[in-house]
């Protein structure tokens, strides 16, 4: 009984947390109207993990509870897409994304064995998306338009993720993708408030 309060309790706290995961990053750039810090790669490998992962979850007829929060979070990062694209003025780039990410959702389970060669290179796509926004990072050497809160609740969800997916389905595959998406989480959030606090600590020398 307690188990599966604990259960219901991380599942809908995953749910609550995603619905509002990337709007300090959305306030974030809408009030700087600069893209600086933020990798548009990133987001892009994000999307296609996502897209995989939500997309094997279906195909599988898992427990809608453990990936309801990845529709929302597509959602939530197409309109970062469409604020980094307008900021950085390439806005019409974004009907070619569009095509290639239905185009491509579409093709996933038009077999079994691609949906799950797919799945088994999520992580590697997922994990390639934190390098890609510390790559962004160590090279602007700044953080200014990169939200903490945004990370620190991404670590958040996929800690939670670690558990329901253990007293669930138990797959590997998903098991460990969460594992390692903590990690990079928790190191992208790091390097975030560490440049954020270098640059208020120089702010405050001038």
């Amino acid at each position: 009984m307690q188990s599966d309060t604990l259960l219901h309790a991380a599942n809908f706290s995953t749910l609550f947390v995603c619905f509002v995961l990337k709007f300090p990053q959305i306030f974030v750039l809408m009030r700087a109207k600069s893209t600086t810090g933020v990798s548009l790669n990133s987001l892009l490998l994000e999307l296609v993990g996502f897209i995989v992962f939500v997309t094997y979850q279906m195909y599988y007829d898992y427990p809608p509870p453990t990936y309801l929060e990845y529709p929302i979070l597509i959602a939530q990062d197409v309109i970062l897409l469409l604020l980094i694209l307008h900021y950085s003025g390439s806005l019409r780039q974004s009907l070619i994304y569009a095509l290639v990410f239905v185009g491509g959702w579409r093709l996933l389970t038009v077999e079994k064995w691609i949906i799950d060669l797919a799945m088994s290179l999520c992580t590697f796509i997922s994990a390639a998306s934190k390098f890609a926004q510390l790559q962004c990072l160590w090279k602007s050497k700044d953080a200014g338009q990169v939200s903490a809160l945004s990370w620190g609740m991404a670590t958040y969800t996929c800690m939670a993720r670690i558990y329901t997916t253990t007293v669930t389905t138990g797959d590997m595959q998903v098991l460990v993708r969460f594992i390692v998406m903590t990690s990079l989480n928790m190191w992208v959030l790091l390097t975030v408030l560490y440049y954020q606090r270098k640059s208020s600590g120089s702010k405050k020398e001038d």
